[in-house]
């Protein structure tokens, strides 16, 4: 799937990524992943969801403005295994609001 930055339609590639972060959620397993544009600066967000039926749910949403897609960021950098959507260290805890399994 290409991803585009929602601000100013550039296409986004591997070295546009700047994190991703996973977790479980009454079973359901949520990755975000976060694109910061290097044209514009803006990030935009892919939101992958798999409930374990056989289709995962994809959603693009942002453009964020820097300021807040680098907290969001920096938040997730704060784990040492952001991928592990077993993790409940304060970082995971706080970017999904305490909502984990």
């Amino acid at each position: 799937m290409a991803v585009e930055c929602l601000r100013c339609c550039t296409v986004l590639n591997k070295e546009d990524w700047a994190a991703s972060i996973s977790g479980s959620i009454l079973g359901d397993e949520h990755t975000d992943t976060y694109f910061r544009c290097a044209g514009c600066g803006f990030y935009t967000v892919v939101a992958d969801w798999d409930d374990f039926t056989g289709v995962e749910t994809t959603t693009v949403s942002g453009p964020l403005a820097g300021a807040e897609g680098d907290e969001r960021v920096r938040l997730i950098r704060q784990c040492a295994q952001p991928w592990d959507k077993q993790c409940r260290c304060p970082a995971h805890r706080a970017y999904f609001h305490n909502t984990l399994d």
